[in-house]
């Protein structure tokens, strides 16, 4: 804020001026003494004023009504949403959440920079905030085959950029623990910004090395005990309730019988399907379930606001006071969380608020090219002896390393409904590399489901219960240039094209949503669990950095002890 802008700010809060906009009778929800009062609210030039008796040249009298700060998603992939980053905005902005942490290395990991380029300028007109974390590990980890590398120097042209906020999910944690020199430059660059975390399941002296590092939040506690124990390290626990992980519940119980103090604690998404937004809401609905487990409302609403402002540094946002900015959300119901209307900067958002979607540069699409893949290739050598399988969770991104004895067939595995085989087919640079695995609680059966969305290197990954499916899907996401399709019986019955990165659909949200619910009911009645995202949970079960196994490129990884698992 200039003079300029400060003199007149001063004289509306003076009462001297009208303010733009008066909400009057507000019961506003105060973050920094848990209060609840009814007073009024005076915005103007998108900055909230003062709280008090004011005269408006609009006034709203909200008769009562609840008002609190606009929530904050502390970490989210936009790509992960299937539809270009406005219009996932728009949706969730609907929902209450006015400010958006990002990290875009689903976009890096195939496109480098131009990924960047593409997030940045698909959110530079949006009504919110929206704020970019360089992604840490393009690739992932070493071995993986993705679409570039991102390295410190490739950072240093974002690093004064005003919606840079520092340095992404950091998830090759061993790397840091291992005080690799690579790690540290990345490190080194954000010292003075925040920098995020991934890290799961380390041990109290890897995660005491982790902290030492400067990490400084962490998205992947998926119980109680862990999120304590990261919290106890001043880390930021950023419970995640997202589409396919779902972390709150096991968390809230624990902070609530514990009676844990909540300002280490925020909320984020992480990854969630547009359409279950639209039915149930975003960071609205972990406040709304936080409430409904026993937290009380003003501790769920700090942790959606101002935990998160504080976190990263965002000292204009996630309050209802004077020099906030006046992102508001106004509830008719305060308890179940019902929202009313949305402010963004002093103005309302609605559905008729226009979505501005830039068309995407030519070179971002024509991203997947993969060498033919025949029967051959497919086979997994199997005996009477028990093999490794991975085995999935439901509700869960973590997976199970069992060893079972299969089905098989002249030394071979013959898959089934019960143990399906998938792989992950290397898409950017032809070098024609398949990894194989058998794989347990996914239980397609009479077909296959494949997506050109893997985290984090986006190759093709598929899983079906026979070779003949497997291959259709894999030709038709070649043909489509990427995407989610399902073949039942030599059939494909619906593909989703994601032409933009493999990532991203171009097609109007309402197709793209009419298209993924249908197709998610296919999964299910072919056999995958109902409480099972078909599409989200198979793209993680590529992840190596998530205990504990995982399949690639290379093969069916271990990710426990670090190596790959041979099928002889």
């Amino acid at each position: 804020m200039n003079y300029q802008e400060y003199e007149k700010a001063s004289r509306a809060a003076l009462g001297l001026i009208d303010s733009d906009l008066v909400l009057k009778n507000a019961n506003i929800i105060n973050v920094f003494t848990e209060e609840i009062y009814k007073t009024d609210i005076a915005i103007y030039n998108g900055l909230i004023v003062g709280l008090g008796k004011y005269k408006g040249k609009v006034e709203i009298d909200l008769e009562g009504k609840y008002v609190c700060p606009g929530f904050i998603d502390s970490h989210l992939h936009l790509e992960s949403t299937l539809v270009p980053p406005a219009v996932l905005i728009h949706n969730a902005v609907l929902w209450g959440t006015t400010t958006f942490i990002v990290d875009p290395h689903e976009s890096v990991n195939v496109s480098g920079c131009d990924g960047i380029e593409y997030i940045l300028e698909q959110t530079n007109e949006v009504p919110a905030n929206v704020y970019v974390m360089m992604p840490s590990c393009v690739p992932a980890t070493p071995m993986e085959d993705n679409g570039c590398t991102f390295t410190a120097e490739d950072m240093k042209k974002y690093i004064h950029h005003p919606r840079i906020l520092g340095l992404g999910e950091v998830m090759d944690y061993n790397s840091v623990v291992s005080a690799e020199q690579s790690m540290f430059e990345k490190l080194d660059l954000f010292r003075d910004k925040v920098i995020d975390g991934h890290a799961p399941f380390l041990s109290n002296e890897q995660l005491a090395s982790y902290a030492l590092a400067g990490i400084a939040t962490d998205h992947e506690c998926c119980d109680f005990e862990y999120a304590l124990k990261e919290s106890r390290n001043g880390m930021q626990v950023l419970i995640r309730e997202g589409s396919a992980a779902k972390n709150l519940e096991a968390i809230v119980k624990g902070i609530i019988e514990n009676n844990i103090e909540v300002s280490r604690f925020s909320f984020c998404t992480d990854d969630k399907h547009i359409e279950e937004i639209r039915e149930e809401g975003h960071i609205s609905y972990n406040v709304k379930k936080a409430i409904a487990l026993g937290l009380s409302p003003l501790k769920a609403i700090k942790m959606a606001t101002i935990n998160a402002a504080r976190c990263y540094g965002l000292k204009h946002l996630g309050a209802i006071a004077p020099g906030y900015q006046a992102d508001l959300v106004v509830l008719n119901d305060l308890d179940n969380v019902v929202i009313e209307s949305v402010y963004h900067k002093g103005k309302l958002i609605d559905n008729n608020t226009p979505i501005v979607i830039p068309k995407p540069k030519d070179h971002i699409k024509n991203t997947v090219k993969v060498k033919e893949v025949t029967k051959e290739m497919l086979m997994i050598k199997a005996s009477q002896d028990p093999v490794s399988v991975l085995q999935m969770i439901d509700q869960q991104i973590i997976t199970k390393h069992i060893k079972v004895e299969v089905p098989s067939q002249d030394g071979y595995f013959v898959p089934n409904k019960i143990y399906n085989k998938a792989a992950v087919i290397e898409r950017h640079k032809l070098t024609g590399k398949i990894g194989l695995a058998v794989v347990s609680g996914f239980g397609i059966s009479n077909g296959a489901i494949a997506s050109s969305v893997s985290h984090d290197s986006h190759n093709i990954i598929v899983i079906g219960d026979n070779d003949h499916d497997i291959l259709l899907a894999v030709e038709e996401l070649v043909s489509t240039q990427g995407g989610y399709t399902i073949v039942e019986n030599g059939k494909v019955l619906e593909t989703l094209p994601l032409p933009i990165m493999g990532l991203i659909s171009d097609l109007e949200f309402s197709e793209v949503h009419s298209r993924l619910k249908t197709m998610i009911q296919h999964a299910h009645r072919m056999g995958v669990p109902e409480n099972m995202d078909p599409f989200i949970t198979l793209s993680f079960i590529a992840l190596p950095v998530i205990p504990e196994i995982r399949i690639t490129t290379n093969g069916l990884y271990d990710v426990v002890n670090g190596k790959f698992i041979t099928y002889n």
